[in-house]
């Protein structure tokens, strides 16, 4: 076998080696591995209920948009300095510390029911606990976006960027689908008074806790540090400035769409949670031959509905990459779009029954599908050498103008007065603001598949 074909094939993605190296233990994967999936487990039992935990320590609608709206912030700007940071210190240290703080803002969770009869202005010191609390506990999973990016892009041929985004997707979100069905679980004992929802999300807290330190010490002791970069300087913001202004062109129509989809998606998606536990209420009730009726509450529930969502996102991403290939990478992005815009509008109107709750949620999987199409997307148009630095640069700007969108969709939901003379401008109405985050996402999809370039590499009459 020559060098060159034994190249190519080494350079073919397998959505599936991701596995195959945590399996066969080679130190650095299954280092860096444990890592990831633990600090991942642990977000996704947490991050996806936390409207529901705002509400049972007595948070309103508009309390929760502005949660949403905060985590929006550190998005964006967690990810350029964090690379900064590594290039500084090394991975290792920089790995630890990101771990520590975000081990430490579960933690600060687990505490806010202490002090939720404290009161602070308008709210309360557990309110603001969790406000605290995010700020550290989204350090680990902000940690190296645009370093991942960069590495895809020096793994694989250009044509095969999909299908590496979906072997390292494939792998992060087996964690995404294992956090939400534990936490179903954690939450069966319990029923859905405020009181027992904060009580079995401490819980889920404590596993989050507990996954935060064993994927801290892990990764320290194991992380083979040897081969370290550190950088001598950070150009800082002149140098982020350049790179927003040399964004290749071919981004600018996606950049546009994608940020009308998330922003969009941001008006609502902390409500999700609501919808199925406060406005809805639908819970599941099984009659099992051998273990009688089994009553499932609105927040256990959820959790399935979130493991059904990751399962199919986990069936589907490695297809549509294959699919990329032949259609390219537009249509593929497109779709998932497509599915961010009308899923609000459908989960509100959707009457309340647990079975079709179940296929929303299914059809909401299908959004990942254009997540690796996506990815490659905004990261094939750059130079060698600069994947990491664009990449940040397109995520910086995105989430910085998503950012006011939770807080637009906690007033829709919630409705505001005039403070001086009282009287309503905006009475709240929960199918107003996911009627409108659908057609805001509508329009970024549209504006994507008239003006969105192809990738190249994915021309389906390349030669």
């Amino acid at each position: 076998m020559s060098l060159e074909q034994d190249r190519s094939e080494t350079d073919e993605a397998d959505p599936f080696d991701a596995f195959r190296q945590f399996f066969a233990l080679e130190r650095d994967v299954l280092v860096l591995s444990i890592a990831m999936f633990a600090f991942s487990l642990g977000f996704q039992m947490t991050s996806r209920y936390m409207g529901e935990y705002m509400y049972a320590l007595g948070g309103t609608a508009f309390v929760v948009g502005l949660f949403g709206t905060f985590g929006n912030i550190i998005s964006a700007v967690y990810p350029y300095p964090g690379g900064a940071i590594s290039d500084r210190i090394g991975s290792r240290y920089a790995l630890t510390a990101f771990g520590l703080c975000s081990t430490l803002g579960f933690a600060i969770w687990l505490a806010a029911p202490l002090v939720m009869d404290v009161a602070v202005g308008p709210t309360s010191l557990g309110i603001l606990a969790v406000f605290v609390g995010l700020i550290f506990s989204q350090a680990w999973k902000s940690f190296g976006l645009g370093a991942s990016f960069a590495i895809v892009k020096q793994a694989v041929t250009p044509s095969r960027l999909a299908a590496g985004f979906a072997s390292t997707e494939t792998f992060r979100r087996t964690a995404f689908l294992v956090g939400p069905l534990l936490a179903a679980a954690l939450f069966f004992p319990f029923g859905s008074t405020d009181g027992e929802v904060r009580l079995a999300f401490q819980f889920i807290l404590v596993v989050a806790v507990v996954f935060g330190v064993l994927g801290t010490i892990v990764q320290h002791l194991l992380y083979e540090a040897d081969e370290d970069g550190f950088g001598e300087k950070f150009e800082g913001v002149s140098q982020l400035i350049t790179d927003l202004r040399e964004m290749p062109a071919e981004l600018r129509p996606l950049l546009i769409g994608d940020t009308l989809v998330r922003f969009a998606n941001g008006m609502v998606y902390v409500f999700f949670v609501i919808v199925v536990t406060r406005f809805r209420e639908v819970g599941l009730t099984l009659s099992l031959p051998a273990a009688g009726t089994l009553e499932l509450s609105p927040q256990s529930y959820f959790g399935i509905l979130l493991g059904i969502e990751m399962l199919v996102a986990l069936l589907v991403m490695v297809p549509a990459a294959k699919a990329a290939e032949r259609v390219g990478l537009k249509p593929v992005v497109a779709l998932g779009f497509a599915v961010y815009a009308v899923f609000p509008v459908l989960l509100i109107s959707a009457p309340p029954d647990a079975a079709v709750l179940a296929v929303l949620f299914a059809f909401s999987g299908l959004r990942f599908a254009g997540l690796p199409a996506h990815k490659a997307l905004i990261v094939g148009p750059a130079e060698t050498g600069a994947g990491g630095r664009v990449t940040g640069a397109y995520y910086l700007l995105r989430n910085l103008i998503v950012i006011p969108s939770a807080a637009l969709g906690g007033l829709l939901w919630d409705g505001f007065d005039n403070p001086l003379t009282g009287d309503a401008v905006l009475t709240g109405d929960p199918v107003l603001a996911f009627t409108i985050a659908t057609v805001i996402g509508l329009i970024g999809t549209a504006y994507f598949l008239v003006f969105g370039e192809e990738f190249d590499a994915y021309r389906p009459n390349r030669a």
